[in-house]
């Protein structure tokens, strides 16, 4: 036994061995009292000795195996826990650790199997009556002077369920967990986590709460609660939890990241990149970090910024199919063609299903001329998408300038009929359908686009191209009007030339 002085304890058995240099207790309580000094290899050290003065002392392999997982050692650990358990069948606390160590070390049916054998020691049902404040407090009390590693043992069953996938597995052992200890904040934030995972958000939140309401400083409570309030579409609320997270633990990469897609998702690009530049700045090979900050680069325009950002992406996680994809077409938007298709080419090779990829090498492929492979590309993007308007529209620009009004009308339709919003769906199918002499389905293209947006000088020039072609000169002068008062600098000289 130690008395609290550890220094002192120390002391009194190192005394005691020196008079008894077989006195195993001695041994085994002075590594204690070294392991609550924090001096680790020496605790190390006296349970070993302890051990070859009695190679029955099951306490002293536990204890040797504790401090073995903590320096990272779970093979070592999980030796001494063997030895602790074949010596006491019925030493749940080592069952419960070498669970642990076996979890570590990625044995998940391992490691469940010791948990439960762990529960199974104590027969005793300490699960609370939670209508019963007073009671539960008392249950807790007992149950803990059973078996103060009961609880331990069912969360850690769960984590290990969890991670085999057994969502309602581990859900049942937290919530016993939480039975059993009613103000055990980690096993509500896991069963939490548990929930989010399966997409009931609203249990999640519950839990997360129940946790921070046990301990206001967890700081992985707040952020997971910001997680599903943003997944929500409460980007405000996300991003206030955030904040608290980062007030709690400032060196929570995670935290400035998500807080950055939260701010994203409100519209405030330089918000964003700041929090990604803290994510960074905590962890330099955070490249998904690396990856939305091209994005909000290249948003705000500043798309050479964003091929930087792409290229370090990249640099860290080579097989980053979405960040090759993205630089190329920063790089197309930059007209290096070119370089876009590599990079196109290469998104492709690592994720076949990019519609992205296919719609943007498309477009690369249409501006250097291969009019028939941009075509391939806009269908195949559409194969993986049926619901891709803008490769419709793409392949429609194609058909288009390869003579094939119709087939570009066709595309048009369908990419009107998914988004039937994009004035240049309009635009383009009138244009069309001028070409093909139906002059009175051109100017209802051009009317509903107008409808949509009626300060786009675009669709009054085109319909007035129309109005012209059918000697309607009244309302050919009122679009160009429209369209001159709009700053269509091509429309104010038409309108200057014939309408006045």
């Amino acid at each position: 036994m130690t008395s609290g002085d550890n220094q002192g304890d120390i002391a009194d058995f190192t005394r005691a061995i020196a008079i008894n240099p077989q006195d195993a207790n001695a041994y085994y309580n002075r590594g204690n009292a070294k392991f609550e000094l924090g001096d680790k290899q020496g605790a190390i050290a006296d349970y070993s000795q302890a051990i070859a003065i009695n190679p029955q002392y099951a306490p002293a392999y536990n204890n040797r195996g504790a401090i073995k997982f903590d320096l990272g050692d779970n093979q070592g650990a999980t030796a001494d826990y063997n030895h602790a358990i074949a010596i006491n069948p019925q030493y749940d606390a080592a069952y419960n650790n070498r669970g642990l160590a076996r979890f570590e070390l990625g044995d998940n049916q391992g490691a469940i199997f010791d948990f439960t054998q762990a529960i199974g020691i104590n027969p005793h049902d300490a699960a609370p009556d939670l209508g019963d404040n007073q009671g539960a407090t008392a249950d807790y009390n007992q149950a803990i002077a059973i078996n103060p590693h009961y609880d331990a043992a069912y969360n850690n069953r769960a984590l290990a369920r969890f991670e085999l996938g057994d969502n309602q597995g581990a859900i049942f052992d937290f919530t016993q967990a939480i039975g059993i200890n009613p103000h055990d904040a980690a096993a509500y934030y896991n069963r939490g986590n548990v929930y989010f995972n399966l997409g009931d958000n609203q249990e999640a939140i519950y839990d997360y709460n129940q946790a921070i309401a046990i301990n206001p400083q967890y700081d992985a409570a707040y952020a997971n609660r910001g997680n599903v309030k943003s997944d929500l579409g409460d980007y405000q609320g996300a991003i206030a939890d955030y904040d608290q997270a980062i007030a709690i633990n400032p060196q929570d990469p995670e935290a400035y990241y998500n807080r950055g897609l939260a701010k994203s998702d409100l519209g405030d690009k330089q918000g964003e990149i700041a929090d990604f530049n803290q994510a960074i700045a905590i962890n330099p090979h955070y490249a998904a970090a690396y990856y939305n900050r091209g994005i909000a680069k290249s948003d705000l325009g500043d798309k050479q910024g964003a091929i930087d950002d792409y290229n370090q992406a990249i640099a860290i996680n080579p097989q980053y199919g979405a960040a090759f994809s993205n630089r190329g077409y920063a790089k197309f938007e930059l007209g290096d063609n070119q370089g876009a298709i590599l990079d196109l080419t290469h998104a492709i090779t690592i994720d076949s299903q990019d519609a992205d990829a296919f719609n943007n090498r498309g477009l690369a492929k249409f501006e250097l001329g291969d009019k028939h492979g941009a075509i391939d590309d806009h269908s195949q993007a559409i194969a993986i998408n049926s619901q891709y308007s803008f490769a419709y529209f793409n392949r429609g620009i194609a058909k288009s300038d390869l003579g094939d009004k119709q087939g570009a009308i066709d595309d048009y339709n369908e990419a009107i009929a998914i988004n039937p919003k994009d004035i240049d769906f309009y635009i383009n199918r009138g244009l069309a359908k001028f070409v093909l002499g139906d002059k009175q389905g051109a100017i209802d293209d051009h009317s509903q686009a107008i409808a949509i947006d009626p300060h786009c000088a675009d669709a009054y020039l085109n319909r007035a191209a129309t109005w012209q072609s059918l000697a309607n000169t009244t309302q050919m002068c009122a679009d160009l009007a429209v369209a001159s008062r709009l700053g269509d600098s091509a429309a104010q000289e038409y309108f200057a030339r014939m309408c006045q």
